[in-house]
């Protein structure tokens, strides 16, 4: 409890804008891929700043995103419009749903972020019973971006987020469908980590009702070992990269379409799923 207070206490400060500037620029500078995040409502604002610093990626992001919204206390998004008026790619996220990930590719979006609720540190799930089995979501999201390509010859890159914390579980994303994955607790895991071992979800800060805890993942190897090894753990928490590829091989997958494409057993289990270091810890929805 201590520990979200201390966190909800530090980011009631208000988003310095000339810091969100300075550090695209310097992300820039070392030849890095700048990419900035921002909830929708601020989206406009955020999106024209970080684009006029030289941001290669923008993403709208909030628990549950769709093309239509209603809210007394502030202005909708028109996402059309703000895909149109972005010159750098929009990822908008997150959705789970067939329909709504068509909704949401009509906006223009570059590519989309797949999943509730699977989060290691989050806790979406527990505190407002939201989710959808992160198989179950890649899959239905993945027919409709292919839906979406026959009808368009648009091909909009779909990304699982939430629950790849091992190989396996990253494997499993490609095999249901996905181009890509957002990886968080296993990049938590690397000495260069500014998080010393731990990590929370996003939002865990929030002021009348977090949706997430602080976990503790340890610092177990390098950024290097973590992605391409050598692998010192038998957990599939190391060598990323060298377990997608072997996963591939032993389906006969030469490329990523082939994967996504492979036959799949599915036996999802929504209260348990990607929540290991909270049910071992206690924390979060392992109380």
């Amino acid at each position: 409890q201590e520990v979200n207070v201390l966190i909800q206490t530090i980011y009631k400060q208000p988003i310095k804008e000339k810091l969100i500037a300075k550090r695209i620029k310097e992300i820039k500078k070392r030849g890095g891929t700048a990419c900035v995040s921002s909830i929708p409502q601020r989206a406009e604002r955020f999106g024209k700043l970080a684009q006029d610093a030289g941001c290669d990626l923008f993403i709208v992001q909030a628990t549950v995103t769709t093309v239509r919204h209603i809210s007394s206390e502030y202005k909708m998004l028109d996402f059309h419009k703000f895909c149109k008026a972005m010159k750098i790619p929009v990822i908008i996220g997150n959705c789970v749903t067939y329909q709504t990930t068509l909704e949401l590719m009509e906006t223009g979006a570059a590519a989309l972020l797949i999943g509730i609720g699977p989060g290691s540190a989050c806790t979406s799930r527990g505190v407002l019973g939201l989710g959808v089995p992160q198989v179950t979501a890649i899959c239905d999201a993945a027919a409709a971006r292919d839906f979406y390509f026959k009808k368009n010859s648009v091909y909009v890159p779909i990304i699982g987020d939430g629950g790849m914390s091992t190989g396996g579980d990253i494997c499993k994303a490609f095999a249901c469908g996905a181009d890509a994955v957002m990886v968080g607790s296993a990049f938590a895991r690397t000495k260069e980590a500014p998080g010393g071992g731990t990590h929370w979800g996003m939002a865990t800060p929030h002021a009348n009702l977090p949706r997430g805890t602080r976990i503790h993942v340890g610092t177990t190897g390098t950024l290097e070992e973590i992605l391409f090894g050598p692998a010192h753990l038998d957990d599939g928490s190391q060598n990323l990269v060298g377990a997608l590829q072997t996963c591939m091989g032993n389906v006969g997958a030469r490329n990523i379409r082939e994967l996504q494409l492979t036959e799949l057993v599915i036996a999802p289990s929504i209260r348990t799923e990607g929540k290991l270091f909270q049910q071992a810890q206690r924390v979060g929805m392992g109380k």
